[in-house]
């Protein structure tokens, strides 16, 4: 038991003392010596291009667990790289604070049993599994050191959260003295596994900057799929635990831009991980506040392709609707009437498993084009804190178990 959520008691951390923290049911009875080969994603961030790579560098990376389990295991990604990348070292640990880890938590991750490892152009590499247990809800850090590195650099552009980089390798240290520079960003790393119960499922939110979570309070981890998170584990009876954020600032449903686009991006930042039973798709307003005629029956095309390649794989789909966003500087009437027919097909054309209606819920009863200002980030598009929670809250749990 190596990961711990941090509590302080009369000013000192309490060690590894009841670590876990997690209820004694299928789902988590996992024994840290004993693999039970079931994988499920505790953590996600969508790839994508991230400025010019950089050797001799290295990355402490603050993320948050959904799902607690054994055996974690690290995917580093490569994908927009037009160069092989080298990882001198990879070490895991518990955060303690900013960037100091919790005293003797630090472990080193290994590739095919080596220390080190490449990644060619294009690709990705999972770790081998980590010994011991994950807790749920918890700070994870995944220090990487860039040995080798020319070109693109991959990663996740808008974390939301404070991370951390300095020159050479100090992947194994503890300490944050030569952590000085903070970061807004994932670098290289876009997945985290654990093993758990047989029956522990997980979802993949598919979106832009609203999954993304702009407009949410910074380092406190209000996503709204942040707080679905906390709901599902608060849930003891239900069976989905995992919460992957494949959310990308921008990002549209058909056309690549911010990130590659939904379509583009499904295999590799939904489908290809372990355990995810349902596809949470909530995306489209970026296609259509950009006015480049997208129409409704072409988005709605674009969202049967996913539904019916996510189906093909046997995932169910949850469609999230449109969110109103009058008072946007794009905003126009024939985007407002474009959103409106696409809200009908989310709500009405049964082709999803289920539907969540953020629309309904976030909008104001005065206006129905615009957000409810107490949810209203203050661009009229983004939703704050209260809005990503009424989110969370609005969906369904039972539909996340949905199975084909």
């Amino acid at each position: 038991m190596w990961f711990t959520r941090r509590r302080r008691a009369v000013g000192v951390v309490c060690g590894l003392v009841l670590a876990l923290y997690l209820p004694a049911t299928a789902a988590t009875a996992v024994s840290a010596g004993k693999s039970s080969g079931h994988q499920v994603v505790t953590w996600g961030a969508s790839a994508d291009r991230l400025g010019q790579a950089v050797s001799d560098r290295s990355y402490r990376l603050v993320v948050r667990t959904s799902a607690g389990g054994a055996h974690p295991r690290f995917r580093l990604s490569n994908a927009f790289g037009d160069r092989p990348v080298t990882f001198g070292s990879v070490y895991a640990g518990a955060r303690d604070e900013g960037a100091r880890l919790v005293p003797g938590s630090n472990r080193r991750v290994t590739f095919g049993g080596a220390r080190s490892v490449t990644v060619a152009p294009g690709d990705s590499v999972t770790s081998d599994p980590l010994p011991g247990r994950l807790a749920a809800q918890s700070d994870l850090v995944v220090s990487l050191y860039v040995a080798e590195a020319v070109g693109q650099a991959t990663g996740h552009g808008m974390a939301m959260q404070t991370s951390y980089a300095a020159g050479g390798d100090h992947a194994r240290e503890e300490g944050e003295a030569n952590w000085s520079e903070r970061i807004g960003s994932w670098f290289y790393l876009d997945a985290v596994s654990v093993e758990s119960g047989a029956d522990t499922g997980a979802v993949a939110a598919l979106g832009d900057s609203i999954t993304d979570g702009w407009q949410s309070t910074t380092d406190t981890n209000r996503r709204w799929p942040d707080y679905l998170s906390r709901r599902l584990q608060g849930e003891s009876a239900l069976d989905i635990k995992g919460v992957a954020n494949e959310g990308i600032s921008g990002n549209k449903v058909l056309a690549d831009g911010a990130g590659q686009s939904a379509l583009a991006r499904l295999e590799r930042d939904v489908l290809s991980h372990p355990g995810v039973r349902t596809v949470f798709l909530f995306e489209g307003i970026n296609d259509i506040k950009a006015h480049t005629g997208v129409t409704a029956d072409q988005l709605i095309a674009g969202y049967r392709q996913i539904i019916d390649r996510a189906h093909a794989a046997g995932r169910c789909v949850v469609g999230g609707t449109v969110l109103p966003f009058k008072g946007w500087s794009e905003f126009d009437a024939a985007g407002e009437a474009v959103r409106q027919e696409v809200n009908a097909f989310i709500r009405n054309s049964g082709e999803l498993d289920a539907v969540t209606d953020f629309d309904k819920v976030l909008r104001s009863p005065y206006d129905q084009e615009r957000l409810l200002p107490v949810f209203d980030g203050g661009d009229h598009l983004h939703p704050n804190d209260k809005g990503m929670r009424a989110m969370a809250d609005a969906v369904d749990l039972e539909d996340l178990r949905c199975e084909r």
